[in-house]
Order: C-alpha cells, then structure tokens, then sequence
C-alpha cells in the first residue's frame, strides 16, 4: 500500500504493508538509521522520535498510523551543518559512550524542550527515564540537556 509521510519536513511515499512499524520504514525504506533497534517493545528508547511533539516508541507505530503524523528522526534535528543544540551539548558533555542510546535520549530531550524550554533537573529525569543505557551515561546526558535549557 502506498502511504505518504511527513519525516523530517520533506513528504515522502513509501510502498508497505500498512502494519508495517514506523521503525522499519524509517530504516529500512528511507535510509534514516539514527532510529535503532532495541527492545522491540516500546521500553528501551532507542527507536524514539518525535511525532507530533511527542517522544515514541517507532516500534510501536504502525506506517497508517504514521503517515497521519509530523514525524522527525534525530537525523532531521540539525539544520544544514548546524547540530540541534541538544546534539551538541551531548557532544560538549561527552554524553555518550557505545552511542546506541544516543539518539534515543537525544530525542527525548529534544521533545522535552521543545514543550518546556526552562525545565529542571527532576524534569530532564523524567523525560530520560524511558531511555535505557547500559553504559550509565544518565549523568552527563542530564548535564547536556540542563546546559541547553534556561534557567528555570
């Protein structure tokens, strides 16, 4: 079935089952890798991206259901050359380790300021406690996102 997404501003059309989850079509119909698979059940944070304002699981959303979303993966959050400040800040406080919670968190944080710009430390906890990381960067990804946020 011929569906129609709205991914990172651009519409794109891709040919799916509509049961197909958005993970899968990101990845491997549209080339945007930044999504990973972990969990497959919506509980890790590492296919998250934002639809509709939102942090989601995109293993959990079907392609019909996507196709009615203004969907963007971490790969749209940087304009042109320029990194999304929650990139950087993640780069400048060395917030990462093995990397494959990076993007999760990054979306998750992203979404997060996007609703709240001002929010405070026990609110960048809650917005990163569905990211699970194996290399306990909680820490430093919680200095990066409070170094983008304003005072609160």
């Amino acid at each position: 079935m011929k569906l129609e997404f709205s991914v990172n501003g651009e519409r794109r059309e891709v040919d799916v089952p509509p049961n197909t989850t958005l993970l899968s079509v990101l990845r491997d119909d549209l080339d945007l890798t930044g999504a990973r698979y972990g969990c497959g059940r919506g509980q890790c944070g590492a296919c998250y991206v934002i639809a509709d304002n939102r942090a989601v699981a995109s293993c959990l959303i079907t392609a019909d259901q996507a196709a009615r979303m203004e969907i963007t993966t971490v790969e749209g959050l940087a304009h042109d050359a320029t990194l999304h400040p929650v990139q950087q800040a993640f780069i400048d406080e060395d917030a990462m380790q093995c990397g494959y919670c990076t993007s999760g968190m990054v979306i998750s944080a992203a979404a997060l300021l996007g609703r709240d710009p001002n929010p405070d430390e026990t609110s960048v906890r809650d917005a990163l406690a569905g990211n699970l990381c194996r290399c306990g960067v909680y820490g430093r990804a919680i200095r990066a996102v409070l170094r983008v946020a304003g005072p609160s």
